[in-house]
């Protein structure tokens, strides 16, 4: 049992992890062995809130099937061993980054003296142009 947060929960059997040869650079290393992890993980199985489901999905993006699968490949390292590891790792991160609720942002009005500095700035800048302007001057 995985614990990803304190009210989500996920079994080890529930995550399928298959290899398959990754791609890139890598020479002959890389044309023979299976390396590279698929990790397939069915959300259907986890019970979540309908706003966490929702930022699961949102988080997941193209990684997420119609059928509410998650595919993740994982061929950064050489060994099959760090790559499960890594999928694993990253499934749980994308698990307990949609389980935090963002905070509602409040929206805060300019104080008086930011109102008075911005204006008397203004005002600055309006004299410093306003003596570039050439004068009425009759020569």
């Amino acid at each position: 049992m995985l614990r990803i947060t304190r009210d989500i929960v996920i079994d080890e059997n529930d995550i399928e992890i298959g290899f398959v040869r990754a791609s890139g650079p890598g020479g002959q290393n890389v044309n023979k062995l299976s390396t590279a992890a698929q990790l397939r993980f069915d959300t259907n199985r986890l019970t979540l809130a309908p706003d966490t489901r929702a930022r699961l999905e949102r988080i997941a993006g193209q990684r997420l099937t119609k059928d509410g699968v998650i595919v993740l490949h994982a061929q950064r390292f050489r060994t099959q061993e760090r790559n499960r590891a890594d999928a694993i790792d990253r499934l749980i991160e994308m698990l307990r980054e949609a389980s935090i609720r963002p905070v509602p942002r409040r929206p805060t009005k300019p104080t008086l003296g930011s109102k008075k500095r911005r204006l008397e700035g203004k005002k600055r800048r309006s004299d410093i142009k306003a003596g570039r302007r050439s004068g009425g001057y009759d020569d």
